[in-house]
């Protein structure tokens, strides 16, 4: 095996490759390894691996529960080498990636009971006529084989709510990570099976390039795909996969109201963190703030304020809050729509497009209209835009003016228009006096339009990854 190659795992075993792609930190550059660049031939041998698995029959669901156990415990247990893993190849500050390896421990305990809780229903067979002496109840059964393709931004923890929920329902999985970020996915991996005791083929990870993950959509021995991504590569997954039960979570840009009788120092905290956590490169990242024109000044004083004080710098710090984009296309693109909003009136109060080196700094713009891509667009980077109002309508108008539908927030002091804004904000999920950004492992998590058409979450996905069995019996 190469020196500093992480290979490959199907059924079990350490899978090399003729030619290897490199793994480099988005932060400043060095390599952090190497993985095996993999074919359709790896491909279709991890989804008969996982086949086999799956003619041969789940372990029970007690046992299925206990291993899940058992990686929350090692998760536990290996925290910060997770942690530190994510924060080298994502460049997510070490501060976050912490945290998300933390959350990580949660997603498995929450699978774990899943697992147990599994069940299906009674059916009232004696409400009719012809159902007189018949006993009826449901099974949740495994769906199959599970293609999981996973993205950057979460490497651990999105990778964790494809594959435990998968273990939970009893699917074996080929799990094809993110190129950029693979490393951390290969050390879960491994962590399973060495640690928690999953039996070997019932996670395979592939590390192929994206053009080869379709062999992944189209195999027919594959029954459901969980993808992670953006709406395009999503739709496209769905067109090409068109009788397989197709999972996505995509795009957003996370709208916030923050209305007149709101604590508009608690919205421009929480509004900072879920702005600029993680550089804005997460789907439920605070992207667009309307804001009552009689508190408008007040907020954006306290917005800089907070903005002001965020760390830029090396993600390994303690103290960095914002670093590296992903790569250097993405951290041009950023800040290409920051020029652009700026061309078309908005203004820079803090930040901009300046990339010089190779940092884009958290930039707040305001003026911003619902006609600016920044508005229109996932941004996907450290950039939110601050637009007044004075009617609150017209906010619900503009935040719900989108092809998007993750998450959405309103701050205010008025239950009633915190409930109406439940009612009106035409997302998967609705925040009050939170941001949008704010997601639990253990809750529905998912959008309409073009954020998605499933909803995550253990119980959730659980229930996605099994079918119902019909079973009548004559007395």
């Amino acid at each position: 095996m190469s020196t500093n190659v992480t290979p490959m795992r199907i059924d079990g075993a350490a899978v090399e490759a003729d030619d290897h792609t490199s793994v480099f930190s988005p932060y400043d550059g060095r390599e952090l390894g190497r993985v095996p660049k993999g074919t359709e031939a790896d491909v279709n041998n991890a989804v008969a691996v996982a086949l086999d698995r799956h003619r041969g029959g789940a372990p029970a669901a007690h046992e299925r529960a206990e291993i899940l156990d058992r990686a929350a415990v090692a998760l536990t247990e290996r925290h910060e080498e997770f942690a530190q893993s994510i924060s080298a190849e994502a460049a997510k500050p070490i501060a976050t990636a912490r945290v998300e390896a933390a959350r990580a421990v949660d997603t498995f305990r929450f699978s774990a009971a899943a697992a147990r809780g599994l069940t299906g229903e009674m059916v009232p067979m004696d409400a009719s006529s012809a159902g007189l002496g018949k006993l009826g109840f449901t099974l949740r059964m495994p769906v199959g084989v599970v293609g999981a393709i996973s993205p950057f931004n979460f490497p651990l923890n999105l990778v964790c709510h494809k594959v435990a929920p998968a273990i939970a329902a009893g699917c074996p999985v080929v799990l094809k990570p993110a190129s950029s970020t693979p490393l951390t996915a290969l050390l879960l991996a491994s962590m399973l099976e060495d640690d928690a005791g999953l039996p070997p083929g019932w996670l395979n990870v592939v590390t192929v390039p994206g053009r080869v993950a379709n062999a992944l959509v189209t195999h027919d021995d594959v029954a459901a795909i969980t993808f992670t991504g953006s709406p395009e590569v999503g739709w496209g997954i769905r067109a090409d996969a068109p009788r397989k039960r197709v999972g996505l979570e995509l795009g957003n840009n996370a709208p916030v109201i923050v209305h007149r009788d709101a604590d508009v120092a608690l919205a421009a905290k929480r509004i900072t963190a879920g702005g600029y956590g993680y550089s804005g490169q997460t789907c439920i990242s605070v992207q667009r703030v309307y804001v009552h024109q009689d508190v408008a000044d007040e907020f954006l004083d306290a917005f800089q304020a907070q903005v002001s004080e965020l760390v830029v710098g090396d993600p390994a710090d303690d103290a960095t809050n914002v670093s590296a984009l992903i790569d250097s296309d993405e951290t041009n693109r950023v800040a290409g729509a920051v020029t652009e909003a700026i061309a078309e009136g908005a203004t820079a109060v803090i930040g901009g497009d300046d990339v010089s080196d190779g940092l884009l700094k958290p930039t707040v713009l305001t003026d911003v209209n619902v006609d600016m891509a920044v508005s229109r667009t996932e941004v996907f980077g450290p950039v939110v835009g601050v637009a007044r109002y004075s009617d609150v309508n017209d906010a619900f108008a503009w935040a719900n003016d989108t092809r998007y539908g993750l998450q959405a927030g309103i701050f205010t002091n008025d239950l009633s228009l915190g409930i109406e804004a439940a009612h009106r904000l035409d997302y998967g999920g609705v925040c009050v006096n939170e941001v949008p950004t704010y997601r639990t492992d253990q809750m529905p998590y998912g959008g309409v339009r073009d954020s998605g058409n499933t909803k995550e979450g253990p119980a959730w996905a659980v229930r996605e990854m099994t079918e119902e069995r019909m079973v009548v019996i004559a007395r």
